[in-house]
């Protein structure tokens, strides 16, 4: 793959909804994966334990503070989460009506949305019966496997 097609694919990727592209042609494979500006950044303290010396100084006795993980946040309602990676659409087509929307009322079974994956339309369904009061996506987003996509109570 040349690089001015290798430059084009990455300003696609940053320039769009898209986190991620992966191409595979003769000539090898390329995964482009755009970094999300709201991740925060952790690092986990590492026991540093230097190797026995004559002259070795004593370790300090403050240790690192360890910040706490956040407690889970307990959402009220059930979770419709994504089965699949891909990319999430709120309707049939670009101008149609929206499967669902805030304050709809589903039944088990009914399609929610679709999730696009490998060029494949893959419809999914209500998981509860209730009243859509969430929808955790945007249209054209990429979701991930597990990703939560709406709230229904």
């Amino acid at each position: 793959m040349d690089l001015r097609k290798l430059k084009t694919l990455i300003d696609l990727v940053s320039e769009s909804n898209i986190s991620e592209l992966e191409i595979t042609e003769a000539d090898g494979k390329v995964r482009i994966v755009k970094a999300d500006p709201h991740a925060a950044v952790m690092a986990a303290p590492v026991a540093y334990h230097p190797a026995p010396m004559a002259a070795a100084p004593a370790p300090s006795a403050a240790a690192p503070a360890v910040a706490a993980e956040p407690a889970p946040v307990v959402v009220p309602g059930h979770i419709v989460k994504s089965p699949m990676v891909g990319t999430f659409y709120g309707a049939a087509s670009p101008g149609a009506k929206p499967f669902v929307s805030v304050g709809s009322t589903v039944k088990e079974g009914e399609p929610i949305c679709i999730i696009e994956a490998m060029k494949i339309m893959n419809e999914i369904e209500a998981d509860k019966s209730g009243t859509v009061t969430k929808i955790l996506c945007e249209n054209g987003q990429a979701v991930e496997f597990g990703q939560p996509l709406f709230i229904i109570e």
